[in-house]
């Protein structure tokens, strides 16, 4: 069985196709499957189309970057370093520094959460009727060890639920500002919590 020949219709059908197609290798050089055949108006042979090579392939051009790391949980005094500063300026700088003396002070050390939550918020709510602005809680560092279990448990307990309670009612309408305390008052086991005037 013979193969027809492609009819001249046909072989202009297929250059175009070819044209529009994407080459899988880039750097081999197109040749025509089909010679030039004389074209039926002039009479001289017609150059096959060849489509432009893309762009040189550069190694990397193509790579993804790098994906970014994500930090989920921020420090504890990163995350109270970002909050803005809702008292006087010149205050926060010297409270930061030790300059200021606390007027009231909570010890939680060894309190577990169910007696240390309430104990915080009577002693807040309190002070601030007292008429007292700056107060120290002290909650201690924590354990080294991590605690058992499934679900890792950061270090100090306390020291992460007290500036969570703080921004929470009933004492967030209480409390102007948190930080960590200076080395002299407890450092990163206390917090500086300056109170709102009792109004």
């Amino acid at each position: 069985m013979s193969r027809r020949k492609l009819t001249e219709d046909e072989i202009d059908l297929w250059k175009k196709v070819a044209s529009q197609t994407e080459r899988l290798s880039p750097t081999s050089k197109s040749v025509s499957p089909y010679p030039a055949q004389p074209s039926a108006k002039t009479g001289k042979p017609r150059e096959p189309q060849v489509s432009p090579l893309p762009d040189q392939f550069e190694i990397g051009s193509r790579a993804r970057s790098k994906p970014v790391k994500h930090d989920l949980k921020p420090s504890l005094a990163r995350s109270l370093a970002s909050e803005p500063v809702q008292m006087d300026g010149k205050a926060f700088r010297r409270m930061k520094r030790g300059k200021l003396r606390p007027e009231g002070k909570l010890d939680l050390h060894g309190m577990r959460i169910d007696a240390a939550h309430p104990a915080l918020t009577r002693f807040i709510l309190s002070s601030q009727g007292a008429g007292k602005r700056l107060v120290l809680v002290i909650t201690g560092k924590g354990k080294d060890r991590d605690e058992p279990g499934p679900m890792p448990v950061p270090r100090g307990v306390l020291r992460h639920k007290v500036p969570q309670w703080l921004s929470l009612p009933p004492l967030a309408q209480a409390v102007l500002q948190v930080t960590p305390a200076h080395v002299s008052h407890g450092g990163s086991g206390a917090y500086y919590v300056y109170l709102r005037r009792n109004r």
